[in-house]
């Protein structure tokens, strides 16, 4: 039954298609093209104030290295300072608002996005990180959406549940957000994580210090505007960018710091966690520490398994945004009896595949998100040719003249250990290794054994005897396993996401376990009558 202050029961935002002659199609291209025609000064957003610190780096298009679509000023240690002060000085109005008019104001940031701010935050990561209308559409629109609508009803159930209270006493469980401020640092290749890791503590009564990717600092500005046209207070989230190290190191160094929200790479946050245990002493209480890391996603298939659904995954799951998903396929165990109607299957889908702008709706693969990573997946592909172990099946080329652009590419290879079977590239690049159809057991031990991450991974297989084996044999091997689909695509509200071993911490984001971690619950105890003398009722010696 519905309470007065009842939070709304969130469904998934539905997926616009974007389809030749569709009015969303003509709206996103209208969006871009009035987005395209000036470049932004993007200020640091401190205590609902922009702060221009005037050293600015350019942000520029990684598909088209002559769109500049912006400025973004610098913070360092005084504007970190600066930030985490105004984050105390907001916590302690925002820690006190009832839940209702907290997740108020994230709701309505919901709305908005849903009607027409989608087609700025979508146009945004469309230009400042390189995906096509689709991967926008399903990221910045819909899973932003989803997070904030699902997290607000989630919060709702977590201050719901309360203990027992036996007659004579009432007993409360209060969700107090930690004690200091959170710290998020946010990854480039998915917006709505970029939204979700500052937002869910503060909708758990935090404050949060952002230190959102270098390379996705043009969205990031829009998601700021965003929270301020629904109404969050200022001080309640401070986006500061700048060097990395020095940002974060700021942070992570104050006393006053009690959580970290992360996404990135496993080295950098076992690095902020060595940090973190060698800080323990100045720190108030322990910190929070929530990461999702790097991942070595698989796609196992069984000798039932159907061969034009499990190229289709492969394809799909390997290069949508151009593999650059932590859930992304990029190894593959195929048995040979099914490798190559899969192999054959799989090179006619890629060489129909355009590579290019996300502007033009033809291309499926776009560009990498900048020089970086094309330096890195190049050397990756590079190797792998040499390797005497590997067979190149499609694509293995780069183009750099215009962009950042990576075919799609696939290694057959005879060495399940060769380096693009065990290392993350975190780029459109495939390896396949056949295993000998009779040897299904010990190819599951190789794939648990493989990589230390345990993200994302998949099994395919008609087979019932054969799922029920994968998933048990498979156990830790992926915080989120497929049957029969992709190892990439979860949603908000049907698979919570996180992985373990070097994958992360495994709190689920999109569902309430994450949230909890946002939290220091403190049980408090009335008791109506209390007793008015020490003794019990056995105090006494029987009478003689």
């Amino acid at each position: 039954m519905a309470t007065l202050n009842s939070i709304p029961e969130p469904v998934n935002e539905p997926v616009l298609g974007y389809a030749p002659g569709s009015p969303e199609r003509a709206k996103l291209w209208a969006r871009l093209a009035d987005m395209k025609s000036r470049a932004l000064d993007m200020p640091l957003f401190i205590g609902g104030e922009e702060v221009r610190t005037g050293r600015r780096g350019e942000v520029r298009a990684p598909y088209d290295h002559g769109l500049l679509l912006g400025r973004a000023h610098e913070g360092g240690k005084a504007e970190v300072a600066r930030a985490i002060a105004a984050a105390l000085k907001a916590r302690r109005e925002w820690s006190h608002w009832p839940l209702a008019a907290r997740a108020a104001v994230f709701l309505k940031a919901a709305d908005l996005l849903a009607g027409d701010w989608r087609w700025t935050l979508n146009a945004a990561t469309m230009l400042g990180q390189s995906k096509n209308a689709h991967q926008a559409e399903i990221d910045a629109a819909c899973e932003l959406i989803d997070f904030l609508r699902f997290n607000a009803k989630f919060a709702e159930r977590i201050h719901a549940e309360q203990p027992l209270s036996p007659r004579g006493s009432w007993n409360r469980l209060e969700q107090r957000p930690l004690e200091g401020f959170v710290l998020a640092v946010t990854p480039f290749n998915f917006t709505a994580i970029a939204g979700n890791l500052p937002c869910a503590p503060a909708l758990m009564g935090n404050a949060v210090v952002w230190k959102p990717s270098a390379l996705a600092l043009y969205s990031a500005h829009f998601i700021m505007r965003l929270l301020e046209a629904a109404g969050l207070p200022p001080g309640v989230i401070n986006l500061v960018h700048g060097d990395p190290a020095e940002v974060v190191g700021a942070a992570v160094d104050h006393p006053e710091f009690a959580g970290l929200h992360f996404t990135g790479s496993t080295a950098v946050f076992r690095g902020l966690w060595a940090r973190v245990g060698a800080n323990m002493e100045r720190y108030r209480g322990y910190p929070r520490l929530v990461g999702e890391t790097g991942g070595k996603d698989f796609v196992l298939a069984h000798s039932s398994a159907d061969p034009e659904a499990l190229a289709a995954a492969l394809v799909r799951g390997a290069f949508e945004y151009q593999g650059q998903k932590c859930s992304a396929a990029s190894r593959a165990y195929v048995p040979a009896d099914l490798w190559p109607k899969v192999r054959k299957t799989m090179k006619d889908m890629i060489a129909s595949i355009e590579v290019g702008s996300p502007e033009d709706p033809g291309c499926f693969v776009n560009a990498v998100i900048g020089r970086a990573a094309f330096d890195k997946i190049g050397g990756f592909v590079d190797r792998a040719k040499k390797n005497k172990s590997n067979k190149l099946v499609a694509g293995g080329t780069r183009d750099d003249k215009t962009g950042y652009f990576v075919a799609p590419t696939v290694f057959e290879t005879a060495d399940p250990k060769s380096e693009t079977m065990v290392s993350e590239i975190f780029g459109p690049v495939l390896t396949v290794h056949p295993y000998p159809e009779a040897k299904w057991k010990e190819t599951l031990r190789l794939v648990d054994e493989t990589s230390p991450y345990a993200l994302t991974g998949a099994v395919f297989a008609r087979e019932r005897a054969a799922l029920v084996e994968a998933e048990r044999a498979l156990e830790n091997a992926a915080g989120n396993l497929y049957i029969n689909d992709k190892p990439t695509g979860a949603v908000v509200g049907q698979q919570p996401f996180g992985g373990a071993r070097a994958s992360g911490t495994n709190d689920k984001a999109g569902s309430a376990l994450n949230l909890l971690r946002w939290t220091s619950p403190r049980a408090i105890k009335e008791t109506f009558d209390p007793p008015r003398d020490y003794r019990y009722p056995w105090v006494g010696r029987d009478a003689r």
